[in-house]
């Protein structure tokens, strides 16, 4: 995976500064809770939903388990149908191949159908470097390239914009990558939409070359699939004459049947519909019908380490359906840019980690970016237990002795002896309850400054629980 946004803090330093933006906080709020509201009753409809569910995280386990049989068929697949397959080692490689093969076409601009991994391997900027435009086409993302700005969610990445900055941006922005915005552009949506489609109609028929993910890929057939719900996907998948998708390992099933499980886990848990206005399938090429070369780069980027860790590996059955995001009390709150990766939220905060590793500063602090709650996993249609994976994702950063944690363990050994060794504990709620008035609001900054900087110290009773007991029973 590509370093960190270059200048981005850790994640508690950047929480800290976007809890206080009041209208990046009544955005999402507005956002998550309306999207998540959907979910449920979308999901409500199925009788079968938990059978679903978990056979979504069973076809994913499989495919995992066997991940290098089905890449080898997927290939032999793809290359059948006229198709070519790349491998990418890291994302230095995957921008090297898609440059070259954009530059080997002669074009100097693309343009693109949202794809999460040419995000994560940062290839607009690649592409930008060697003199080649890439042009967003998903409404969010579009609104995410004309501000300037960073995706914040996996399925909405504008979502920290409302219809005004949206309006702003647009006016501002549009004349500079093309066909301006209308006089007078109002922020109703159905002006806005009208606005980016008259903009970025002229980019669809005139471009030579597109740029996609995938949601799937299927091995039996060597099919890939996207599905989304503006229609800018079909129109990059099938008027470009060169066709170039970057997907993640991960993203392989072996079957079509398998498929139809996803089929209906994505749209529910994502867009809480019943099924995506827009499905495309394309194998390989087809004289006369859509691109006349496609290739296929398919990413690894930190997933083969990922798939080692027996614990960890969970995480590469995420389908992207951003549902965790949305349920999650500090996303909600902190906002999406506070993760420092194109993966937020509670997904991001394992996935992140394992991909880039945990050096900096940034990704050592995502596993702590949690409450641990449990309701991504209630929600996760392929049943990640992201909890779980959080919990050991700080086991990894503590035993390595990371900024802070040699306090937080020797802390953790001595309540654990105080713990075993009740006379001795009782010994000591006795003097802390009489010594209760000496007590100071919050603990020391040097001790403690995370827990220091937003809570206070609980009050203690007057006697403890053991002593109150033995004198009233």
């Amino acid at each position: 995976m590509s370093d960190t946004y270059l200048g981005m803090p850790s994640f508690p330093q950047a929480a800290k500064a976007s809890t206080r933006d009041t209208r990046l906080r009544a955005n999402l709020t507005h956002a998550t809770r309306t999207i998540r509201d959907k979910r449920a009753r979308a999901v409500a409809e199925l009788d079968d939903w938990a059978q679903l569910r978990e056979a979504g995280k069973r076809i994913k386990d499989r495919t995992l388990r066997h991940l290098d049989g089905y890449l080898v068929q997927l290939e032999q697949n793809v290359t059948a149908a006229g198709g070519t397959v790349h491998w990418a080692a890291d994302a230095a490689e995957a921008n090297r191949i898609v440059a070259d093969l954009v530059k080997a076409t002669g074009e100097s601009e693309v343009v693109k159908v949202k794809s999460m991994a040419t995000q994560e391997i940062e290839l607009n900027e690649a592409l930008a470097a060697e003199g080649i435009t890439a042009y967003e086409t998903d409404l969010a993302e579009l609104i995410v390239q004309l501000g300037e700005d960073r995706p914040s969610h996996i399925l909405v990445p504008a979502i920290h914009r409302n219809r005004g900055e949206v309006r702003d941006i647009f006016a501002a922005k549009m004349g500079e990558w093309g066909r301006p915005a209308p006089e007078g552009l109002g922020d109703s949506p159905a002006e806005l939409a009208e606005a980016a489609r008259l903009h970025l109609r002229e980019k669809f028929l005139r471009a030579k070359v597109g740029i996609s993910g995938a949601n799937f890929m299927v091995a039996e057939t060597g099919t890939l699939v996207v599905v989304e719900s503006e229609g800018n996907g079909r129109m990059c998948l099938t008027l470009p004459e060169t066709l170039i998708s970057v997907v993640g390992i991960e993203k392989v099933l072996p079957t079509w049947r398998d498929l139809e499980v996803f089929l209906q886990l994505l749209p529910r848990s994502s867009t809480a519909e019943r099924m995506n206005p827009y499905t495309s399938f394309w194998t390989g090429t087809s004289d006369g019908d859509g691109p006349r070369d496609f290739h296929l780069v398919l990413l690894d980027n930190g997933r083969t380490d990922t798939l080692a860790d027996e614990v960890g590996r969970q995480a590469l059955r995420c389908i992207r359906c951003s549902a965790c995001l949305n349920v999650c009390p500090v996303y909600e709150r902190a906002g999406g840019h506070a993760y420092g990766s194109v993966y937020p939220g509670p997904i991001g905060a394992i996935l992140t980690p394992q991909l880039r590793g945990t050096a900096s500063a940034v990704d050592a602090s995502l596993p702590f970016a949690s409450t641990l709650c449990g309701a991504c996993y209630e929600v996760c249609p392929v049943a990640i237990d992201i909890p779980e994976v959080l919990v050991h994702l700080r086991e990894q950063v503590v035993e390595r002795d990371g900024p802070g944690h040699r306090t937080e363990r020797a802390v953790v050994r001595a309540g654990s002896w105080l713990l075993d060794h009740p006379a001795a504990l009782g010994a000591v709620e006795r003097w802390a309850s009489r010594t209760r008035g000496l007590h100071p609001r919050r603990l020391p900054t040097a001790l403690a400054r995370a827990w220091t900087d937003s809570r206070d110290l609980p009050e203690l009773p007057e006697a403890p629980f053991r002593d109150w007991w033995r004198k009233s029973r």
